[in-house]
Protein backbone atom coordinates (compact mmCIF):
# COMPACT_ATOMS: atom_id res chain seq x y z
CA UNK A 1 0.00 0.00 0.00
CA UNK A 2 1.39 3.41 -1.01
CA UNK A 3 2.80 5.02 2.08
CA UNK A 4 1.55 8.10 1.71
CA UNK A 5 -1.12 9.51 4.14
CA UNK A 6 -4.22 11.89 3.22
CA UNK A 7 -3.88 12.89 7.08
CA UNK A 8 -0.48 14.38 6.48
CA UNK A 9 0.78 17.72 6.90
CA UNK A 10 -0.68 20.62 4.86
CA UNK A 11 1.47 21.51 1.18
CA UNK A 12 3.82 24.04 3.13
CA UNK A 13 6.78 26.13 2.42
CA UNK A 14 9.99 24.12 2.85
CA UNK A 15 13.45 23.49 2.01
CA UNK A 16 12.65 20.24 0.12
CA UNK A 17 16.21 20.63 -1.50
CA UNK A 18 18.19 20.30 2.25
CA UNK A 19 15.73 17.85 3.92
CA UNK A 20 16.05 15.31 0.86
CA UNK A 21 19.76 15.84 0.42
CA UNK A 22 19.92 15.31 4.14
CA UNK A 23 17.47 12.28 3.55
CA UNK A 24 19.71 10.60 1.20
CA UNK A 25 23.23 11.47 2.67
CA UNK A 26 24.65 8.31 3.65
CA UNK A 27 26.64 9.43 5.96
CA UNK A 28 23.98 10.35 8.17
CA UNK A 29 21.75 7.37 9.73
CA UNK A 30 18.19 6.85 9.95
CA UNK A 31 15.75 3.50 8.95
CA UNK A 32 14.19 5.69 6.51
CA UNK A 33 13.99 8.55 4.11
CA UNK A 34 11.33 11.39 5.56
CA UNK A 35 11.44 13.98 3.00
CA UNK A 36 8.93 16.49 4.77
CA UNK A 37 7.96 16.85 9.04
CA UNK A 38 5.63 19.17 10.56
CA UNK A 39 7.46 22.45 11.50
CA UNK A 40 6.88 25.17 12.65
CA UNK A 41 9.55 27.47 11.56
CA UNK A 42 8.43 28.28 8.59
CA UNK A 43 9.35 31.83 6.45
CA UNK A 44 8.63 34.71 7.95
CA UNK A 45 6.92 32.95 10.81
CA UNK A 46 4.10 32.17 8.27
CA UNK A 47 1.99 29.03 8.67
CA UNK A 48 -0.37 27.95 6.19
CA UNK A 49 -3.70 29.09 6.14
CA UNK A 50 -7.18 27.61 5.53
CA UNK A 51 -6.13 24.29 4.94
CA UNK A 52 -5.14 24.79 1.33
CA UNK A 53 -1.92 24.02 -0.26
CA UNK A 54 0.20 26.48 -0.38
CA UNK A 55 2.44 27.39 -3.57
CA UNK A 56 6.83 27.63 -2.76
CA UNK A 57 7.30 30.71 -5.42
CA UNK A 58 11.16 30.92 -6.51
CA UNK A 59 12.34 27.56 -5.06
CA UNK A 60 15.89 26.99 -4.68
CA UNK A 61 16.31 24.51 -6.97
CA UNK A 62 18.97 23.24 -9.45
CA UNK A 63 22.08 23.34 -7.10
CA UNK A 64 24.64 20.21 -6.72
CA UNK A 65 22.63 17.58 -4.81
CA UNK A 66 19.44 19.05 -5.63
CA UNK A 67 16.29 17.05 -6.88
CA UNK A 68 14.89 19.90 -8.30
CA UNK A 69 14.81 19.90 -12.61
CA UNK A 70 17.81 22.52 -13.52
CA UNK A 71 17.08 24.75 -16.25
CA UNK A 72 19.56 26.92 -18.16
CA UNK A 73 18.55 30.09 -18.45
CA UNK A 74 16.93 30.46 -15.08
CA UNK A 75 15.18 33.00 -16.13
CA UNK A 76 13.60 31.68 -19.29
CA UNK A 77 11.13 29.97 -17.51
CA UNK A 78 8.59 30.88 -13.90
CA UNK A 79 8.40 27.91 -11.22
CA UNK A 80 5.98 27.57 -9.03
CA UNK A 81 5.72 24.22 -6.56
CA UNK A 82 3.50 22.79 -3.51
CA UNK A 83 5.00 19.97 -1.45
CA UNK A 84 3.42 17.12 0.92
CA UNK A 85 4.96 13.73 2.50
CA UNK A 86 7.16 12.24 -0.37
CA UNK A 87 5.71 14.09 -3.27
CA UNK A 88 6.57 17.95 -4.66
CA UNK A 89 4.81 19.12 -7.81
CA UNK A 90 6.35 21.85 -9.71
CA UNK A 91 5.02 23.92 -12.17
CA UNK A 92 7.06 25.07 -14.94
CA UNK A 93 5.83 27.90 -17.35
CA UNK A 94 8.05 29.20 -20.49
CA UNK A 95 8.36 32.68 -20.91
CA UNK A 96 10.16 33.35 -23.75
CA UNK A 97 11.12 30.86 -27.40
CA UNK A 98 14.92 31.14 -26.56
CA UNK A 99 16.70 28.00 -26.70
CA UNK A 100 16.45 26.19 -22.81
CA UNK A 101 18.42 23.52 -21.25
CA UNK A 102 17.34 20.78 -18.75
CA UNK A 103 19.10 18.74 -16.87
CA UNK A 104 18.17 15.62 -13.87
CA UNK A 105 20.06 13.70 -11.79
CA UNK A 106 18.79 12.92 -8.60
CA UNK A 107 18.16 9.94 -5.61
CA UNK A 108 14.28 10.20 -6.64
CA UNK A 109 12.19 9.47 -9.14
CA UNK A 110 11.03 12.36 -11.78
CA UNK A 111 7.80 12.44 -13.79
CA UNK A 112 7.14 15.26 -16.65
CA UNK A 113 3.99 16.00 -18.16
CA UNK A 114 3.97 18.62 -21.23
CA UNK A 115 0.79 20.04 -20.99
CA UNK A 116 1.10 21.96 -24.02
CA UNK A 117 4.42 21.67 -26.16
CA UNK A 118 5.74 22.34 -29.36
CA UNK A 119 9.73 22.59 -30.19
CA UNK A 120 10.85 24.25 -33.22
CA UNK A 121 14.08 21.82 -32.88
CA UNK A 122 15.76 19.77 -29.52
CA UNK A 123 16.27 16.42 -28.22
CA UNK A 124 15.71 14.38 -25.14
CA UNK A 125 17.74 12.01 -23.47
CA UNK A 126 17.18 9.79 -20.92
CA UNK A 127 20.16 6.96 -19.64
CA UNK A 128 19.18 3.53 -21.16
CA UNK A 129 16.76 5.02 -23.98
CA UNK A 130 17.53 6.14 -27.42
CA UNK A 131 17.13 10.13 -28.07
CA UNK A 132 14.12 11.51 -29.46
CA UNK A 133 13.67 14.65 -31.31
CA UNK A 134 10.18 14.78 -31.50
CA UNK A 135 8.66 18.36 -31.85
CA UNK A 136 5.27 17.84 -30.90
CA UNK A 137 5.09 17.18 -27.55
CA UNK A 138 1.68 18.06 -26.36
CA UNK A 139 0.17 14.85 -23.84
CA UNK A 140 3.24 13.37 -23.79
CA UNK A 141 5.27 12.40 -20.20
CA UNK A 142 8.42 11.05 -19.41
CA UNK A 143 9.48 9.23 -16.81
CA UNK A 144 13.07 9.21 -15.11
CA UNK A 145 13.97 6.59 -12.34
CA UNK A 146 16.05 7.88 -9.27
CA UNK A 147 19.58 7.90 -10.06
CA UNK A 148 19.17 7.86 -14.21
CA UNK A 149 20.27 10.93 -15.99
CA UNK A 150 17.77 13.24 -18.26
CA UNK A 151 19.52 15.71 -20.76
CA UNK A 152 17.20 17.88 -22.74
CA UNK A 153 17.13 21.00 -25.21
CA UNK A 154 14.93 22.42 -26.93
CA UNK A 155 13.65 25.80 -28.91
CA UNK A 156 10.09 25.85 -28.13
CA UNK A 157 7.45 27.12 -30.88
CA UNK A 158 4.82 27.84 -28.21
CA UNK A 159 5.22 29.12 -24.51
CA UNK A 160 4.24 25.59 -23.30
CA UNK A 161 3.46 24.26 -19.73
CA UNK A 162 5.66 21.65 -17.93
CA UNK A 163 4.43 19.73 -14.40
CA UNK A 164 7.24 17.94 -13.14
CA UNK A 165 6.83 15.19 -10.43
CA UNK A 166 9.43 14.65 -7.89
CA UNK A 167 8.57 11.29 -5.41
CA UNK A 168 11.09 9.99 -2.71
CA UNK A 169 11.57 6.41 -3.69
CA UNK A 170 10.89 5.28 -0.34
CA UNK A 171 7.72 6.03 -0.30
CA UNK A 172 6.71 4.29 -3.43
CA UNK A 173 4.31 1.32 -2.35
CA UNK A 174 5.20 -2.11 -2.28
CA UNK A 175 3.61 -5.02 -3.07
CA UNK A 176 2.73 -8.26 -0.83
CA UNK A 177 2.35 -11.16 -3.22
CA UNK A 178 5.30 -13.19 -3.12
CA UNK A 179 4.74 -14.88 -6.32
CA UNK A 180 5.48 -11.94 -8.24
CA UNK A 181 8.75 -10.39 -8.74
CA UNK A 182 9.71 -6.69 -8.08
CA UNK A 183 11.39 -5.19 -10.56
CA UNK A 184 13.04 -2.07 -10.96
CA UNK A 185 11.13 1.47 -12.34
CA UNK A 186 12.23 1.26 -15.94
CA UNK A 187 12.42 4.79 -17.79
CA UNK A 188 9.91 5.90 -20.00
CA UNK A 189 10.55 8.74 -22.73
CA UNK A 190 7.09 10.60 -24.43
CA UNK A 191 4.62 8.32 -23.64
CA UNK A 192 0.99 8.86 -23.31
CA UNK A 193 -1.49 8.06 -20.54
CA UNK A 194 -4.27 9.46 -20.40
CA UNK A 195 -5.42 8.80 -16.14
CA UNK A 196 -1.88 10.63 -15.31
CA UNK A 197 -2.04 13.43 -17.85
CA UNK A 198 -5.38 14.38 -17.11
CA UNK A 199 -4.93 13.69 -12.73
CA UNK A 200 -1.33 15.36 -13.60
CA UNK A 201 -3.21 18.91 -15.15
CA UNK A 202 -6.15 18.95 -12.83
CA UNK A 203 -3.76 18.92 -9.81
CA UNK A 204 -1.80 21.88 -11.66
CA UNK A 205 -5.10 24.05 -12.35
CA UNK A 206 -5.75 23.34 -8.74
CA UNK A 207 -2.29 24.44 -6.97
CA UNK A 208 -2.54 27.63 -9.17
CA UNK A 209 -5.86 28.60 -8.35
CA UNK A 210 -5.29 27.76 -4.72
CA UNK A 211 -9.10 27.31 -4.28
CA UNK A 212 -9.04 23.71 -3.28
CA UNK A 213 -8.89 22.02 -0.28
CA UNK A 214 -5.13 20.48 0.80
CA UNK A 215 -6.47 16.86 0.58
CA UNK A 216 -7.74 17.14 -2.55
CA UNK A 217 -4.78 18.33 -3.85
CA UNK A 218 -2.62 15.59 -1.58
CA UNK A 219 -4.74 12.85 -3.32
CA UNK A 220 -4.29 13.65 -6.58
CA UNK A 221 -0.73 13.85 -6.63
CA UNK A 222 -1.47 10.18 -4.97
CA UNK A 223 -3.37 8.97 -7.63
CA UNK A 224 -0.63 10.40 -9.21
CA UNK A 225 1.96 8.07 -7.81
CA UNK A 226 -0.54 4.76 -7.84
CA UNK A 227 -1.27 5.18 -11.81
CA UNK A 228 2.77 5.28 -12.22
CA UNK A 229 3.48 2.46 -10.68
CA UNK A 230 0.92 0.34 -11.99
CA UNK A 231 1.42 1.56 -15.78
CA UNK A 232 5.41 0.65 -15.11
CA UNK A 233 4.07 -2.47 -14.11
CA UNK A 234 6.33 -3.07 -11.31
CA UNK A 235 5.75 -6.56 -10.85
CA UNK A 236 6.21 -9.39 -13.52
CA UNK A 237 4.92 -12.18 -13.30
CA UNK A 238 7.07 -15.27 -14.83
CA UNK A 239 5.12 -16.89 -17.48
CA UNK A 240 6.61 -19.99 -19.76
CA UNK A 241 6.62 -18.47 -23.59
CA UNK A 242 5.31 -20.58 -26.43
CA UNK A 243 8.32 -22.13 -28.06
CA UNK A 244 10.47 -19.77 -31.05
CA UNK A 245 8.21 -16.63 -29.11
CA UNK A 246 8.91 -13.80 -26.87
CA UNK A 247 8.25 -14.42 -23.67
CA UNK A 248 4.92 -12.17 -21.98
CA UNK A 249 7.68 -9.38 -20.09
CA UNK A 250 9.34 -9.48 -23.75
CA UNK A 251 5.96 -8.35 -25.27
CA UNK A 252 4.75 -6.42 -23.04
CA UNK A 253 8.23 -3.55 -22.71
CA UNK A 254 8.54 -4.20 -27.16
CA UNK A 255 4.50 -3.16 -27.25
CA UNK A 256 4.91 -0.25 -24.86
CA UNK A 257 8.21 1.16 -26.61
CA UNK A 258 6.22 1.28 -29.84
CA UNK A 259 3.36 2.82 -27.74
CA UNK A 260 5.02 5.84 -26.72
CA UNK A 261 7.13 6.03 -30.06
CA UNK A 262 4.19 5.95 -32.72
CA UNK A 263 4.96 8.85 -34.51
CA UNK A 264 8.55 8.07 -34.48
CA UNK A 265 10.99 5.88 -37.08
CA UNK A 266 12.06 2.27 -34.87
CA UNK A 267 15.03 0.79 -35.73
CA UNK A 268 15.13 -2.63 -35.37
CA UNK A 269 17.81 -3.02 -33.36
CA UNK A 270 16.19 -0.88 -31.33
CA UNK A 271 13.61 -3.17 -29.98
CA UNK A 272 15.62 -5.80 -30.30
CA UNK A 273 18.34 -4.58 -27.72
CA UNK A 274 15.23 -3.70 -25.41
CA UNK A 275 14.60 -7.46 -25.27
CA UNK A 276 18.32 -8.52 -25.44
CA UNK A 277 17.78 -10.44 -28.51
CA UNK A 278 19.58 -10.20 -31.52
CA UNK A 279 18.14 -8.71 -34.34
CA UNK A 280 17.37 -11.77 -36.65
CA UNK A 281 16.20 -14.04 -33.59
CA UNK A 282 14.05 -10.62 -32.46
CA UNK A 283 11.93 -10.53 -35.50
CA UNK A 284 11.07 -14.42 -35.93
CA UNK A 285 10.18 -14.28 -32.31
CA UNK A 286 8.14 -10.92 -33.07
CA UNK A 287 6.49 -12.42 -35.88
CA UNK A 288 5.52 -15.34 -33.92
CA UNK A 289 3.91 -13.80 -31.00
CA UNK A 290 2.13 -10.81 -32.86
CA UNK A 291 1.34 -12.65 -35.94
CA UNK A 292 2.73 -10.08 -38.12
CA UNK A 293 6.51 -8.30 -38.22
CA UNK A 294 7.40 -5.53 -36.59
CA UNK A 295 7.30 -2.74 -38.67
CA UNK A 296 3.85 -3.97 -39.87
CA UNK A 297 2.81 -4.19 -36.52
CA UNK A 298 3.91 -0.24 -35.93
CA UNK A 299 2.42 1.16 -38.91
CA UNK A 300 -0.84 -1.00 -37.78
CA UNK A 301 -0.50 0.83 -34.72
CA UNK A 302 -0.04 4.45 -36.07
CA UNK A 303 -3.39 4.08 -38.17
CA UNK A 304 -5.45 3.08 -35.72
CA UNK A 305 -4.64 6.15 -33.63
CA UNK A 306 -4.97 7.93 -36.89
CA UNK A 307 -8.50 6.25 -36.86
CA UNK A 308 -9.04 8.49 -33.41
CA UNK A 309 -8.10 11.44 -34.83
CA UNK A 310 -9.98 11.26 -37.83
CA UNK A 311 -12.82 11.04 -35.88
CA UNK A 312 -12.33 14.70 -35.02
CA UNK A 313 -13.18 16.95 -37.74
CA UNK A 314 -11.16 19.82 -36.90
CA UNK A 315 -7.76 18.71 -37.85
CA UNK A 316 -7.07 17.84 -41.85
CA UNK A 317 -5.79 14.89 -42.84
CA UNK A 318 -2.02 16.71 -43.24
CA UNK A 319 -1.94 17.16 -39.85
CA UNK A 320 -2.92 13.87 -38.56
CA UNK A 321 -0.26 12.16 -41.32
CA UNK A 322 2.28 14.67 -39.57
CA UNK A 323 1.65 13.64 -35.93
CA UNK A 324 1.22 9.74 -36.60
CA UNK A 325 5.34 10.26 -37.90
CA UNK A 326 4.07 10.37 -41.87
CA UNK A 327 6.67 12.69 -44.11
CA UNK A 328 3.77 13.24 -46.37
CA UNK A 329 0.20 12.59 -47.25
CA UNK A 330 0.42 10.74 -49.45
CA UNK A 331 2.64 7.70 -48.15
CA UNK A 332 0.10 7.96 -45.08
CA UNK A 333 -2.94 8.07 -47.49
CA UNK A 334 -1.27 4.76 -49.06
CA UNK A 335 -0.56 2.96 -45.54
CA UNK A 336 -4.09 3.75 -44.38
CA UNK A 337 -5.52 2.48 -47.73
CA UNK A 338 -3.21 -0.77 -47.20
CA UNK A 339 -4.43 -1.39 -43.82
CA UNK A 340 -8.32 -0.40 -44.02
CA UNK A 341 -9.29 -0.39 -47.72
CA UNK A 342 -10.17 3.10 -48.17
CA UNK A 343 -8.56 6.68 -47.90
CA UNK A 344 -8.76 9.10 -44.83
CA UNK A 345 -10.94 11.08 -46.03
CA UNK A 346 -13.32 8.30 -47.06
CA UNK A 347 -13.40 7.16 -43.71
CA UNK A 348 -13.87 10.56 -42.40
CA UNK A 349 -16.86 10.55 -44.23
CA UNK A 350 -18.14 7.03 -42.88
CA UNK A 351 -18.20 8.83 -39.36
CA UNK A 352 -20.20 11.90 -40.17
Amino acid sequence: MLTYSLASNAARRVNFDEVYSRAFNDSRPGPGVKLLRSDSRFENGLQPTNGRARPLPDPKIGRVNSPALEISPAGVVSRRASAWDGIKVEIVQFLTHDKTEFRFRAPCHLLLVYEEGVRDEGETVVDGLPPSTLRTLRRKLTFVPAGHEYREWQRPRVRSRVICFYFDPAKMPAHSDASATAAPLAPRLFFENNVLWETAVKLAIAIEDGCEPERYCEALAVVVAHELLRMQGNLRRRRPPTRGSLAVWQQRIVATYIEEHLAEAIPLHVLAKLVHLSPYYFCRAFKQSFGIPPHRYHINRRIDRAKTLLANPGPSVTDIALERGFSETSSFSAAFRHTTGTTPTDYRRTLA
